[in-house]
């Protein structure tokens, strides 16, 4: 059988050996005659499995006992709500930098409740590069400085982080979290989709400084108040619980690796390997400027585009699924996070170098 590899963006491949357990545990949990999706989640089995998630996590991004880890749902999306209703806390403008499509939509969200000053965008590039960090035009009046370290659609990647002085840096992580190591403490609020790097969708890991907790807005619901989640051990209402389970075992497999270390060693190379052959070859290109690509996704163009039907095509019979670029650029993308094998890197430059030969 043709091994079959899965460039998906999210919901993205899942390592192979935490698939593998997950079915081993599917029936019955370490022994409890239960499923883990049949489980309370308030029973010792699940709290147990909850606790050592967020443990693992813990450790893997060093994360400071003053910041507390919640466990949420509604995808990265409700966190353009949650964000402002939360931080603002008694000011009316937040920063925020437009490096592309889901920085667009947080700008969007943010603007139901507060002034939003764009400090910084690229857009007048088309999103293919970073604005320099002379050039933004922060507001010391505002509440926070957000920004999307990884655009996930146009493959632009920061490869700084912002200083942003007593301004709280709030960033959204969902595609570039847990692929190499992170200094926490230089953030306010750090939070992720986790169907990248963490596990199925359905799950959303927010890690929040202490002292930016509370003093909501007054229109805040329950269920968007980070103090109401902190205080419930991110139980408020029945989370997840599969999903969580699952970002568990992703802990514990990263950590086999040998750690976030590891990962960013792996993915550079990963990355390095499909760049370097993009750049060597006339037939594909890639739009983003060079010290800005993305390690997660890297998103290509073939010099005719009216063959790009044909290519995914072939890729397809060939075990390389949904290559296909985002409906908002087109092309092609290769989203290759972390449980992307070295061998599926491999496997795509070997198709790609064979396509060109025939149809170049």
């Amino acid at each position: 059988m043709t091994p079959v590899y899965n460039f998906s963006a999210g919901p993205a491949t899942l390592p192979a050996p935490v698939l593998a357990r997950a079915r081993e545990e599917l029936q019955d949990w370490h022994g409890s005659g239960m499923s883990v999706m049949e489980m309370s989640h308030r029973g010792k089995e699940f709290m147990s499995i909850a606790q050592q998630a967020e443990t693992r996590l813990r450790e893997l991004l060093g994360i400071p006992a003053d910041y507390h880890v919640l466990f949420l749902q509604g995808g990265a999306t409700s966190q353009f709500s949650m964000v402002p209703m939360n931080l603002l806390r008694g000011r009316k403008q937040a920063d925020y930098i437009n490096t592309g499509a889901w920085s667009k939509k947080a700008i969007a969200e943010a603007r139901r409740y507060c002034s939003v000053n764009v400090a910084a965008s690229s857009e007048d590039s088309n999103f293919t590069t970073i604005p320099p960090a002379d050039s933004w035009q922060l507001d010391p009046a505002a509440a926070y400085v957000h920004y999307t370290p990884n655009e996930t659609i146009g493959g632009l990647e920061f490869d700084w982080i912002p200083e942003t002085g007593t301004l709280p840096l709030v960033a959204d992580m969902s595609s570039t979290i847990l692929s190499r190591p992170l200094d926490v403490t230089r953030f306010g609020l750090l939070y992720a989709g986790a169907q990248k790097n963490i596990g199925p969708a359905g799950l959303t890991v927010v890690i929040v400084r202490s002292d930016l907790v509370g003093d909501v807005l007054d229109c805040t619901p329950s269920m968007f108040n980070y103090q109401s989640h902190a205080d419930n051990g991110s139980m408020l209402n029945t989370p997840p619980t599969f999903a969580w389970y699952l970002a568990g075992l992703v802990f514990e497999w990263i950590g086999e690796q040998g750690g976030l270390a590891a990962m960013a060693e792996v993915n550079q190379r990963k990355a390095g390997k499909l760049y370097e052959f993009i750049d060597r070859s006339d037939f594909y290109s890639s739009p983003v400027d060079p010290r800005y690509r993305s390690w997660m996704n890297v998103p290509f163009i073939l010099a005719d585009e009216s063959l790009d039907a044909e290519f995914l095509s072939q890729a397809g019979d060939a075990g390389l699924l949904n290559l296909k670029g985002h409906r908002s650029v087109g092309g092609m993308r290769a989203s290759i996070y972390n449980a992307m094998p070295e061998a599926g890197i491999s496997t795509l430059t070997e198709f790609m170098a064979e396509f060109e030969r025939n149809r170049g």
